[in-house]
C-alpha cells in the first residue's frame, strides 16, 4: 500500500467517475481492522459525505466493535445543535474551513466518548459555497488517546459523487495516519 501522503495527492486527481478505483476496495476494511486491532472506538460528523463515511465504515463486518454512532450535520444549524460548535467558529471561518472540520472531528469524539473523530465539510457541487469553489474539501481527524489534531485540505475534481468519494477514502487515510 502506498504512504499516506502519496494517496492524498493520487486520490485529488484521480478519476473517480466509474467508482471507487480497485486499488482502494479494501481500504475501508483495512482501517477497521486497525481500529480493531488498537482496541479504538471511531466516530464522524459529516457534512458533505452525508454519512457515507459511517457507511463505509459499518459495511465492514464486525464495524459494530469500533463504531457505535455518529452524526450527519449538513446545515450549520444541526451542527451547532448536534454537536455544541460555537457559531462563532462558523462565522470567522466558514463552514468550509479547517478549523470547523477540525471542531466537528474533535467535537464528535467528545459527544460519544470515542477514541478517534473524523469531520467532513466542504462543496461536493454543484456550486462554489462561501466563496469556495466546488471540490474544497476539509477533512479533520481527532485521536483522543493522545490528543493529536490533523486537518487537511483538498482541491478535488469529479462530479459531485465522486467528490463525495474521493472525501471518504481521504478520511480513511487520515484515521490510518492518526491512529
Amino acid at each position: 500500500m502506498k504512504d499516506i501522503a502519496e494517496i492524498f495527492k493520487t486520490v485529488e486527481v484521480a478519476d473517480f467517475e466509474n467508482g471507487l478505483p480497485a486499488e482502494y476496495a479494501n481500504f475501508s476494511t483495512q482501517t477497521v481492522d486497525l481500529l480493531k486491532q488498537k482496541e479504538l472506538k471511531i466516530t464522524a460528523a459529516e457534512s458533505l459525505t452525508a454519512g457515507m463515511f459511517q457507511a463505509a465504515v459499518a459495511s465492514v463486518p464486525g464495524a459494530s466493535n469500533v463504531f457505535y454512532g455518529g452524526f450527519v450535520t449538513y446545515a450549520d444549524e444541526v451542527k451547532i445543535q448536534l454537536l455544541g460548535m460555537d457559531p462563532q467558529l462558523i462565522d470567522q471561518f466558514t463552514v468550509v474551513s479547517a478549523p470547523v472540520a477540525q471542531a466537528m472531528a474533535k467535537l464528535s469524539a467528545k459527544k460519544l466518548s470515542a477514541d478517534i473523530g473524523v469531520g467532513f465539510t466542504g462543496v461536493a457541487g454543484p456550486d462554489s459555497l462561501e466563496g469556495n469553489p466546488v471540490g474544497t474539501v476539509f477533512i479533520g481527524a481527532y485521536n483522543g488517546t493522545n490528543n493529536e489534531e490533523i486537518v487537511k485540505e483538498f482541491h478535488f475534481t469529479g462530479s459531485r459523487q465522486a467528490i463525495r468519494e474521493k472525501s471518504v477514502l481521504c478520511g480513511f487515510a487520515l484515521v490510518q495516519e492518526i491512529i
